[in-house]
């Protein structure tokens, strides 16, 4: 048996794998978010340490198995401050939180954002380490002071389970690494004026990282057996992918999660164009996803759902009350506090519904707004270069009528990754790769099922040139002197 941990934002998961890819058992528990004044989010690390403990330990129990070894992936960025032994110096700012906004929105007017992306292939956003790392440095010093390691959360939870501290490169990918040598690149650290705070990266893992034996404090929180392997791979947007089969170059992913991850498989670092997404290092050298992570998606969708008073459950019903095109309501899905990170990155992106009557109903809106994350998705993969088979999963997916709708605006055929915890099983089959377990690696990433498209959908393709017209035109609104004078008037009543 193999047990596959995914460290979400929304749920702590530990799923459970038969030998033959088979799920057994799956166990999840919901951690706090603390929504905070002035758009910032953090989370309790210490609550997730005692999560993953809990549902490691149902798995096991549920499957009546032992495992052979442990995968852990998890959601990344934002900034997890650690102390020596792997225990918090404060609570963990989460990569939704806003306060990174000034910093990347000052780097992105003098250049300094441009020039990191021409370097390694990533565009910076407001919840990744840097602009949270200089946001603290202004607010809270003293905890960088304390801290040993700015960590990502799959990497503290390793440390904390076999005392190693490291990180690997996928998630040392965004903002600070070197995305060809896989090493730390100190120019990038000088441009962002961050080089003091160098000690606090944790040492690069080799490609592929090697998995490390549970320790005693480990064993003791998950009741498994000191020295089981323990493996952090990839984080989630890899992960995915490697759950879901994407193995050939040109394939791609979409995640209809709480963030739209869409990305591709590609065998060269490209830094050229407008600087925008996510060049992540997979296991193997010389392989990176093009990733194109919005920061719309499911969160989206619940936003509008709470709107209307509605639960997901009714989303189908719901979309059934409406039609295509939502009676000439449209919508632009940034609802993020964040603004928008790709296919273009803009922390003053803003989400519209546009087109309402008194004859507009709250159907109407739901189904704009999934309109809208479909529109999105197909701007994400196309940024991405798709040139093979396309593969989904995530919670979005239990929606067949939202699915279908976004096989219809791709015109793409869909292929259902198998379920469940397609992250999960993503850190369970690296786990196996690293520590030598066979396995039939089809078999694991076999899709459920395909969503063909539907002919006589053209609606959509005017829908698609509308949105790209709307989201042209709102860009250059958002920065308007006009709206700037509104923004920092209202910050200032609050």
């Amino acid at each position: 048996m193999l047990i596959g941990v995914d460290l979400g934002t929304s749920m702590i998961k530990a799923a459970a794998f038969s030998p033959e890819g088979e799920s057994l058992a799956v166990a999840s528990r919901r951690p706090t978010l603390r929504h905070l004044s002035h758009d910032r989010i953090e989370q309790d690390f210490e609550e997730v340490v005692a999560a993953v403990g809990t549902v490691v330990a149902e798995v096991r129990a549920a499957a009546a198995r032992e495992p052979t070894a442990v995968g852990i992936t998890g959601q990344s960025d934002g900034l997890w401050l650690l102390d020596a032994d792997g225990h918090p110096v404060r609570p963990a700012v989460s990569w939704l939180d806003g306060r990174g906004n000034p910093y990347l929105q000052r780097w992105m007017d003098d250049g300094t954002y441009e020039a990191v992306f021409r370097r390694n292939g990533n565009a910076m956003f407001a919840g990744s380490h840097a602009p949270l790392m200089a946001a603290l440095a202004d607010g809270d010093p003293a905890a960088l002071d304390r801290a040993a390691t700015a960590s990502y959360l799959k990497d503290g939870i390793l440390q904390r389970l076999t005392g190693v501290r490291v990180t690997e490169a996928s998630d040392a990918s965004l903002p600070f690494l070197d995305t060809r040598t896989r090493q730390y690149d100190p120019e990038i650290l000088r441009l962002l004026g961050l080089e003091r705070h160098a000690r606090l990266l944790a040492p690069v893992a080799p490609s592929p990282a090697r998995a490390h034996p549970l320790n005693a404090a480990g064993a003791a929180l998950t009741g498994l057996p000191v020295g089981l392997p323990v493996h952090a791979g990839p984080f989630d947007l890899p992960a995915c992918a490697i759950g879901a089969g994407v193995d050939r170059l040109g394939d791609g992913l979409i995640t209809l999660g709480t963030t739209l991850a869409c990305q591709v498989l590609r065998d060269a670092v490209d830094t050229t164009g407008e600087p925008m997404g996510m060049t992540l290092c997979m296991p193997e050298e010389g392989r990176w996803l093009r990733a194109v992570p919005a920061m719309v998606g499911t969160a989206s969708l619940d936003w509008v759902l709470a709107l209307v008073g509605a639960k997901p459950p009714e989303l189908e019903a719901l979309l059934a009350e409406s039609r295509p095109g939502a009676r000439g309501v449209t919508a632009l899905p940034y609802f993020a506090a964040t603004g928008e990170r790709a296919p273009f990155c803009d922390v003053s992106a803003r989400g519209q519904l546009v087109g309402l009557t008194m004859g507009t109903g709250r159907a109407d809106l739901v189904m704009a707004v999934c309109e809208s994350v479909a529109y999105a998705a197909r701007h994400c993969i196309e940024a991405a270069g798709l040139d093979g088979r396309l593969s989904v999963c995530g919670g979005g997916v239990g929606s067949r009528v939202w699915v279908q709708m976004v096989a219809d605006v791709l015109q793409q055929p869909l292929h259902i990754a198998r379920r469940p915890e397609v992250g999960a099983r993503g850190a369970a089959m690296a786990a196996m790769d690293v520590t030598g377990i066979a396995y039939d690696r089809e078999a694991w990433t076999r899709s459920e099922y395909v969503v063909e498209p539907r002919q006589g959908t053209a609606h959509y393709e005017d829908g698609f040139a509308h949105y790209l017209e709307t989201v042209a035109s709102a860009r250059a609104l958002w920065h308007s002197p006009a709206r700037r004078r509104l923004e920092a008037a209202s910050r200032s009543a609050a």
